[in-house]
């Protein structure tokens, strides 16, 4: 037999040797010349580095797998049900072939990878009117079965359970003090009221203002948002209201 030299390199794994041997020795991955194979191999496994036992274990695993088909090739072959001859090394060419594949496929990804270092990208120059572009706010779908005069309905209601609240006789004593209440104010209160998409309810947030000043600022803050898109409103008709759900974040 030609003594075979070959440079001790560093596999994968022991199919990842095996194919190596199949490939150097030219033979077909389907009709392997199990005794030749296994020769190269158990020589290539008792060169290698002993240290790393876990590395180790697994090529001396394959080396017993090939002793045990190198045996069973010697021995006459069985067959199967449908009185065909069985071949020891089927198995371990379904291995083989399975493994081929995905070092196959693992390679174009590395292939992928390094072309997609040489990319190179544009830096974006776009004109500043078209990055600050934000496409119109499509208030149906805000207001979604909500109208304005139902809004304007509820709003109603609730200044009208506020005056049923004031007392004709004592609201006219006392000294009258101009209310000081901004709309940027209300804005801010209503958006943490709702904040991370929660939901609230149209009348209790106008039932929050202290005044006929503060409800009506808190109305033109809930338009205003949803004019920026920040709101959503839906019918509660179980309740007679409209329930506001805030933005959510990744919205």
């Amino acid at each position: 037999m030609e003594e075979l030299a070959f440079k001790l390199e560093a596999f994968e794994g022991p199919l990842d040797l095996l194919l190596h041997l199949i490939e150097k020795n030219k033979v077909s991955i389907y009709d392997i010349p199990i005794a030749e194979i296994t020769d190269q191999y158990i020589e290539y496994v008792a060169a290698m580095d002993h240290e790393d036992l876990d590395l180790v274990s697994d090529f001396l695993v394959m080396a017993a797998t090939l002793l045990d088909i190198k045996a069973r090739m010697l021995l006459p072959k069985e067959e199967t049900e449908e009185g065909e001859e069985e071949d020891p090394r089927a198995e371990l060419t379904e291995r083989l072939l399975e493994y081929k594949r995905f070092r196959a496929i693992s390679e174009e990804l590395r292939d992928c990878a390094v072309l997609a270092e040489q990319v190179m990208f544009r830096e974006e120059d776009l004109p500043k009117e078209v990055r600050n572009y934000r496409p119109p706010i499509d208030l149906d779908s805000l207001l979604q079965d909500v109208t304005l005069q139902r809004l304007k309905q509820v709003f109603d209601d609730v200044m009208r359970r506020r005056e049923d609240l004031v007392d004709p006789i004592r609201s006219k004593f006392g000294q009258i003090r101009r209310e000081t209440v901004q709309i940027s104010d209300q804005i801010v209160k209503v958006r943490k009221a709702l904040e991370g998409g929660k939901r609230r309810s149209f009348r209790s947030l106008l039932k929050k203002g202290t005044s006929k000043v503060e409800i009506v600022v808190t109305f033109l803050a809930i338009l205003e948002l949803i004019h920026t898109g920040d709101i959503f409103l839906t019918e509660d008709s179980t309740r007679d209201d409209i329930i506001i759900e805030g933005k959510r974040q990744d919205e």
